[in-house]
């Protein structure tokens, strides 16, 4: 967390929280929601101000609840998550990264929804796939040591268990799991949606 951050949150306590202004979309991408996009859910303008998306991803953490927000100076703006808290793109060297620029080290688990999203999991960090590298990741999907074909992951994601997919992934073969997207909120317990309590 940025030392300006920690300054003003000492100097004003007591700022209220806001909800519903910012979301982390399915690609990893930051969007302002004004009252309009809100209330039309709409969702928002992308943000692609460097500097402020720097200060986003420094300062993004989660509270005990499991919503996810980033602190702006003495106040916490509550995320919307479109999918997950972290959403992940392949990387040469580092292997998957995230939007705030972490690497997502150790998976240990891997799911797929059956809209073909991929969610993956470490000790400490759950993340989606950003769809636009969904096909390069799936293309390294085997079964039974042999790469999958198109029609046994197709059947998978129709619910079929007669393939038994594998994510391989830093010498570890991790079984691939089926899960709903409505589920991932309560499965790694974290809030799409947070609000104010009333």
């Amino acid at each position: 967390m940025d030392d300006v951050v920690r300054q003003a949150m000492a100097k004003w306590p007591n700022v209220p929280h806001c909800f519903g202004w910012l979301k982390l979309d399915a690609r990893g991408h930051w969007r302002m929601r004004d009252e309009r996009a809100q209330h039309l859910d709409l969702p928002g303008d992308k943000i692609a101000h460097p500097a402020l998306l720097g200060f986003i991803n420094r300062n993004y953490t989660h509270d005990e609840e499991g919503r996810w927000y980033f602190q702006n100076g003495p106040q916490r703006v509550y995320v919307d998550l479109e999918l997950t808290p972290h959403i992940v793109r392949t990387d040469p060297a580092a292997g998957f990264i995230t939007q705030t620029g972490a690497t997502l080290e150790a998976i240990s688990q891997s799911w797929m929804t059956q809209e073909g999203q991929l969610v993956l999991a470490s000790e400490t960090l759950v993340a989606a796939l950003d769809d636009r590298d969904a096909a390069a990741v799936l293309a390294t999907l085997t079964v039974a040591g042999r790469a999958a074909s198109d029609e046994e992951i197709m059947e998978w994601l129709d619910g079929s268990d007669a393939a038994a997919l594998i994510f391989p992934h830093g010498g570890n073969e991790l079984p691939l799991q089926h899960i709903g997207a409505d589920e991932l909120a309560g499965k790694f317990g974290f809030v799409a949606q947070p609000r104010a309590t009333p």
